[in-house]
């Protein structure tokens, strides 16, 4: 095996002949001069928005959409998951504790809608992650207060304090997607992404659902000063992105 580092993909070799991918075409980003590379077997493992980047970028005078897109799904049902909705609380008691070491992860709350029970609200449903600890002196941030009596105040440790965040599912949908732009390219000369993508009514009804059901179980659990979180975060901010280059069976489908 030959690992090549500074070598930017540019698109796919695709035999008409043989109907399959038999090689890379790629720049080398230092001498910034172009390379192929064959091979009997390609595997394209490059992200779902490179991915689609370097499909549509392997257009033919016969694939003239880009390759593996007979269907013109290419590049469409783009999806991340759709967060920014929760709770915090504050939890009373336990003063005399803090926390030691760093542990490899907080608490996750697996998905529970839409399991048994269909919920009428929206499909599929949300998992919760989150993590209990203490308030440190960040808090003075935002609190009030000057002198010495304040600075010994934010010193010490303030409140537990717990945090439910969820992250839910997207559902596909055809007006989400990317395109290559006509005129704008890298670096390298290739044409970049133009991402279209907005949340649809059912990840904004997930989304409110998930403060609810924190709200709910920050108070089942004795919380107090409870706040719902609804954030109003775009896709993307996740960074999950997936979809846009469905596998199926084509006409035209190439076998890499």
């Amino acid at each position: 095996m030959t690992l090549r580092s500074f070598s930017v993909v540019h698109s796919l070799d695709f035999d008409s002949l043989t109907r399959r991918v038999v090689g890379v075409r790629v720049i080398d980003a230092k001498p910034r001069a172009n390379a192929e590379f064959r091979g009997q077997v390609v595997f394209l493992c490059a992200s779902a928005l490179e991915s689609v980047r370097i499909l549509l970028s392997s257009s033919t005078t016969e694939l003239p959409n880009g390759l593996a897109n007979s269907s013109g799904e290419l590049g469409h049902n783009l999806m991340d998951h759709i967060k920014g909705g929760g709770a915090l609380g504050t939890i009373p008691g336990n003063e005399d504790r803090m926390m030691l070491g760093r542990r490899p992860n907080g608490t996750y709350v697996p998905r529970f809608r839409n399991l048994k029970k269909k919920d009428a609200a929206f499909l599929r449903g949300y998992g919760f992650q989150g993590g209990g600890q203490r308030e440190g002196w960040q808090r003075g941030v935002t609190e009030t207060g000057l002198g010495p009596e304040f600075k010994r105040l934010v010193r010490r440790p303030g409140p537990w304090r717990f945090t439910f965040y969820g992250y839910g599912e997207c559902l596909p949908n055809h007006a989400n997607y990317v395109e290559r732009d006509k005129e704008k390219v890298d670096a390298w000369g290739i044409p970049v992404l133009n991402v279209h993508c907005a949340w649809g009514e059912n990840e904004l009804a997930l989304r409110d659902d998930m403060a609810i059901s924190a709200l709910e179980m920050l108070a089942a659990a004795g919380a107090r000063n409870i706040e719902p979180l609804r954030g109003g975060d775009s896709p993307g901010l996740s960074i999950h992105e997936m979809g846009t280059a469905r596998m199926g069976r084509g006409k035209l489908r190439p076998r890499f």
